[in-house]
C-alpha cells in the first residue's frame, strides 16, 4: 500500500557530496518518522540519520557534521544530503518511514524502500 521509491545514488570521490532522496507514496496519511539506513557487504544495517514530523532529527555518530537530514512533510519526502563523503561511506542506502496510513489507524506501519547505492572512492 506504500511503497518508497530513494534515488540520488551514484559514485563519488572522496570529499564530494552527493544527495539521496527518498519519495513515499500509496495509502498515507501522515507519516511519523523517516530515516535512511545503509548497510555495507558483510556488515548488518545500521541507522544513519532519522528526522521525526516535528523535525527532530538524529545522526549515526559517524556522520554527524557532514550529513544533514531534512523532509518535506506536504511531499512525503526526506532527503539525506552528504558531504565530505569517505570511502568508508559506500554502502547501499535504505530509505525507511513509519506510516499513519489513515485518520482511523491507530498504529503505524514500517516500510523500507528497495535501496540505492553509494559508492565512494580514492
Amino acid at each position: 500500500q506504500v511503497q518508497l521509491v530513494e534515488s540520488g545514488g551514484g559514485l563519488v570521490q572522496a570529499g564530494g557530496s552527493l544527495r539521496l532522496s527518498c519519495a513515499a507514496s500509496g495509502r498515507i496519511f501522515s507519516i511519523n518518522a523517516m530515516g535512511w539506513y545503509r548497510q555495507a557487504p558483510g556488515k548488518p544495517r545500521e541507522l544513519v540519520a532519522a528526522i521525526t514530523s516535528g523535525g527532530n532529527a538524529d545522526y549515526a555518530e559517524s556522520v554527524k557534521s557532514r550529513f544533514t537530514v531534512s523532509r518535506d512533510n506536504a511531499k512525503n519526502t526526506v532527503i539525506l544530503q552528504m558531504n565530505s563523503l569517505k570511502i568508508e561511506d559506500t554502502a547501499v542506502y535504505y530509505c525507511n518511514a513509519d506510516v499513519r496510513p489513515s485518520s482511523f489507524s491507530i498504529g503505524v506501519e514500517n516500510y523500507w524502500g528497495q535501496g540505492t547505492q553509494v559508492t565512494v572512492s580514492s
